[in-house]
């Protein structure tokens, strides 16, 4: 079953996972942890973990999203496709697409579009991150490169692991930066305060995030970053760590009406092609949307 179910706790002391386990029969044990550690528990509004004791009169909430297909399915979907050869593509990712099918969107991602272009992508890599080495955040827009054959993917996995890809970003942020020029070290985990969301925590994994400012605007600057590192909202989340969100950006900042989104964009992408050996790179300008909205600022 699917869709949310919220309960209410009658006696103190049961851990939430025991809780839920006696009133949602239809799920099993190992699948309502995996719910708690994602954040689609809550209780009284918080996300909590699996021991959590309950107290009465505390409300419980489950979110158990619609079942994922056992594999990706290939979907007529355009997509803007910037370089292809035999072993890999780059493309120009949409905003509002999501990279990869996962909960509450398993249909019309990224990988649905690859799949509907070139169907034997479907087996490289996992069953539902075909082709996948890297991804970026639903509503962040720009490149990204696929890969064709087992062999690419391997390659292109070792150099992201070893760190000798580059990424590039443009990205909004809010007020002045100074210095205007840094790298931002802090280690990044899940928020125990949050669980769907991340943030800077001691026991984090290692994140590191050169940045640049290239001008400053009304109220924000306008920046080039380059992550070190590849940690999950990376830099959204060290940008509001530092007192400068990303502008428009709604989970780590505020929503922004000039933007309909947080403003990030991957603008360059090089690496050695698995092929080849040679060093390529890629760019993708600034979609129309960030333009405009870039324009307001000014």
């Amino acid at each position: 079953m699917s869709g949310a179910r919220l309960f209410r706790c009658e006696q103190d002391g049961e851990r939430l996972d025991r809780f839920l386990a006696a009133r949602c029969g239809d799920l099993s044990r190992t699948r309502i942890k995996r719910l708690i550690a994602s954040g689609s528990v809550t209780v009284d509004g918080r996300a909590s973990n699996a021991g959590f004791r309950l107290r009465s009169g505390q409300s419980v909430s489950i979110e158990t999203p619609e079942p994922l297909p056992p594999h990706a399915l290939p979907q007529d979907i355009p997509i803007d496709v910037v370089y292809e050869d035999d072993d890999l593509l780059v493309v120009d990712k949409p905003a509002g697409m999501p990279s990869h099918p996962g909960a509450g969107h398993p249909h019309s991602t990224l990988v649905n579009a690859i799949l509907g272009m070139n169907p034997s992508v479907a087996a490289v890599g996992g069953a539902m991150r075909p082709g996948l080495v890297h991804r970026l955040d639903k509503d962040t827009s720009g490149l990204m490169v696929v890969a064709k054959r087992d062999s690419a993917h391997v390659s292109l996995s070792e150099q992201l692991k070893v760190r000798t890809v580059e990424k590039v970003y443009l990205s909004l942020v809010v007020g002045r930066l100074d210095p205007a020029e840094a790298i931002i070290e802090a280690p990044i985990g899940r928020d125990p305060h949050d669980r769907k969301r991340m943030a800077v925590v001691d026991d984090g994994r290692e994140a590191s995030t050169r940045y640049r400012a290239k001008a400053a605007l009304r109220g924000c600057t306008y920046v080039e970053v380059r992550p070190k590192t590849g940690r999950t909202h990376q830099i959204r989340v060290h940008f509001a760590a530092i007192g400068h969100p990303v502008v428009g950006d709604a989970i780590y900042g505020s929503a922004d009406p000039r933007v309909g989104r947080h403003f990030l964009h991957a603008a360059r992408l090089a690496f050695d092609h698995p092929a080849t050996r040679e060093r390529v790179s890629f760019e993708a300008p600034l979609p129309e949307d960030l333009k405009a909205a870039l324009s307001d600022f000014r």
